[in-house]
Order: structure tokens, then C-alpha cells, then sequence
């Protein structure tokens, strides 16, 4: 996506600063690799950084499991956990959108 067309659609418009220090070196890195690929540093930068922002969220929520480590972990799930002094006082406790 080109700046133009980036500045066109509300989704991607940039319109907030990130700043940042770094090693020379690294910055140095950033460049060749930007340049390798036809970029400008910003553009490398700000693509690589949210692909990788993606994937740790995604690591974070989407795992697989063998299908015998699968229900045992759906049996924990489903298995209600058992009375105690801090899940009645949450339980107790109004949620924060009901304050």
C-alpha cells in the first residue's frame, strides 16, 4: 500500500508519532533490509513491528493440542472450579461496566 493510498483510508492514516531510540548498528540493519526490500525505514519499521505485534497476540489466544491433551484441557474448562475465600468475594464484587 503507497503512502497516497494509505492516506486515503481512515484504517490506516497516519496520524500519531512513535518515537524511538536505537543503536546506530541496529539502525544501520533496519536500513539495508528496508532498502533490500524497496521500502523506506518508517514503512519497514511500522510493517515488521505490527506483523510481529500479530503474532505474539495470536501465539497468545490460538494454540493446538493433540487430541488427548485437547479434552483433558476441554474437562478442565468445563470442570467448575472448586469454593474458595477469593472467588466469593469476586463473586460478590460488581462487574466494571455495572459501577
Amino acid at each position: 500500500m503507497t503512502t497516497a493510498t494509505a492516506d486515503r483510508d481512515p484504517s490506516t492514516r497516519r496520524d500519531t508519532v512513535v518515537n524511538l531510540r536505537a543503536p546506530r548498528s541496529w539502525r544501520e540493519l533496519i536500513d539495508r533490509a528496508a532498502e533490500a526490500v524497496g521500502k523506506t525505514r518508517t514503512d519497514f519499521i511500522l510493517e515488521s513491528a505490527r506483523a510481529h505485534a500479530t503474532d505474539v497476540l495470536l501465539d497468545r489466544r490460538l494454540f493446538a493440542l493433540e487430541p488427548k491433551r485437547y479434552e483433558k484441557f476441554m474437562a478442565m474448562l468445563d470442570a467448575p472450579p472448586a469454593p474458595n475465600a477469593k472467588l466469593r468475594q469476586l463473586m460478590k464484587r460488581k462487574a466494571p461496566w455495572e459501577r
